[in-house]
C-alpha cells in the first residue's frame, strides 16, 4: 500500500494539529474557582436538588439586596454552579 503525497501531508497536519491542541490543554492554568461551600446554609444544594433548582435560591443570600451580595465585577449570576462546583 503506497501513499500518496497528500495523504502524507495530511496526516502529518493532523498530528500537528493534534499536538497543539494537546499542548493548550497542558498548559491551561488550574481551576482557581472557589467551590461550593459544605456549611449548613449550602448543605441543601450538595445534593438532592438540579442544579438548576438550586440555582434558583442563589439570589436570596447573594443578590443585591442580600446578606452577602456579589461584588460589582463578578460574572452574571444565572449559572453558579457551572462555576462553583458542588463537594459531593
Amino acid at each position: 500500500m503506497k501513499l500518496s503525497a497528500k495523504t502524507i501531508v495530511l496526516n502529518i497536519l493532523f498530528l500537528l494539529v493534534c499536538a497543539a491542541i494537546l499542548l493548550f490543554l497542558l498548559k491551561a492554568p488550574d481551576e482557581t474557582t472557589s467551590r461550593l461551600p459544605m456549611d449548613d446554609t449550602h448543605r441543601q444544594f450538595q445534593s438532592g436538588m438540579s442544579k438548576k433548582e438550586a440555582e434558583k435560591q442563589c439570589g436570596e443570600c447573594h443578590g443585591p439586596q442580600g446578606r452577602i451580595p456579589l461584588p460589582p465585577d463578578h460574572p452574571p449570576p444565572y449559572r453558579c454552579l457551572f462555576c462553583h462546583k458542588r463537594q459531593l
